[in-house]
């Protein structure tokens, strides 16, 4: 262990990291100082003086809280006429909208034109999936479907923002942290963490079935990222947040949504790329019925799957402690 210098005490330097502190003030009793003249002012004309300042400072004051509320109310009244603005505007928008509408019973309607049927006759030869809603969704309207994850990752951005607990705040919140976690975590709970370790890994399967048969049958990325993200999520509850970091943090959720969009983005539009040009695609649909068929569906199904599975469990988390 090192000795202090004893030249640094009393150096220019430690006042300096002094003064950076807020520890030391070099111009502390070298300031010259006179006592007030009471002979100027007798003791009645003193305490006028100290009325007239007060009331001032009251009518300033009253003032200032004057502005204040009339500003308010300018920013109030030009709110509302905004508010009243857009709602009229939306209303005209959507019922112009309304007007182009088709009749009833029209044979020219979207819903009797040939795009449906184009999926229900052609979508098993041009997709590969035995489940038509998959090769709808993952193949025609792909991109549809990626605009939807997108929204997914934005909301886990918005919620990520308003309800995490600032580094700033990370230290007054560790008492109160263990506090809520003492009265609403379990703690030991034995009949709940067995139960767990019997059904989580049953429903992290069950989920990962859903995902990997979604173009062949019922399910897909939604529903198999849902249940996954429901297993994470009882298993926190019966074990707690510090063993459940030790595989799911906030770092790994976002690596994990990002990598997944991105090989979205790419896939698809590579597909359509070729698709749109009329060039031949290396991604092969496969044998119908089979895993590995219907091209790039099951894999666009594995990111969607990752995606919702991260953000359920994201919302939880940050709903339920401010973050990870």
């Amino acid at each position: 262990m090192s000795r202090p210098n004893p030249s640094y005490e009393g150096s220019r330097r430690q006042k300096f990291m002094q003064w950076l502190k807020g520890e030391y003030d070099p111009s502390e009793g070298k300031l010259e100082t006179t006592e007030p003249d009471t002979s100027l002012f007798t003791d009645s004309e003193y305490h006028e003086i100290h009325l007239y300042l007060r009331n001032e400072y009251a009518d300033n004051e009253e003032h200032f809280r004057r502005g204040v509320r009339k500003h308010l109310t300018r920013i109030q009244k030009l709110y509302r006429l905004m508010a009243v603005i857009t709602a009229i505007f939306m209303t005209v928008l959507l019922l112009w909208a309304v007007s182009y509408e088709p009749s009833y019973g029209d044979p020219n309607a979207p819903e009797n034109n040939e795009v449906a049927t184009r999926y229900i006759e052609h979508g098993l030869a041009e997709t590969g999936a035995i489940n038509i809603v998959a090769g709808m969704i993952l193949d025609y309207r792909a991109f549809d479907t990626f605009g939807e994850s997108c929204v997914l990752f934005v909301a886990l951005c918005c919620v990520l923002i308003l309800l995490r607990v600032d580094a700033d705040e990370e230290a007054g919140s560790h008492a109160r942290e263990a506090m809520f976690d003492r009265h609403f975590e379990p703690k030991n709970d034995i009949i709940l963490q067995r139960m767990c370790r019997v059904l989580v890994p049953a429903i992290v399967i069950f989920g990962i079935y859903v995902v990997l048969n979604g173009h062949l049958s019922p399910g897909g990325g939604f529903s198999g990222g849902a249940i996954i993200g429901t297993g994470l999520i009882l298993y926190l509850t019966a074990f707690g947040f510090a063993n459940t970091e030790r595989f799911m943090t906030e770092k790994v959720a976002r690596l994990f949504s990002v990598a997944a969009l991105t090989f979205y983005c790419f896939a698809k539009s590579y597909s359509f790329y070729t698709g749109a040009n009329h060039l031949p695609s290396v991604i092969s649909t496969g044998t119908p019925g089979a895993i590995l068929s219907a091209g790039l569906i099951v894999y666009l199904n594995i990111c969607v799957g990752i995606v919702v599975a991260c953000t359920m469990y994201s919302f939880y988390v940050l709903f339920r402690k401010g973050g990870y």
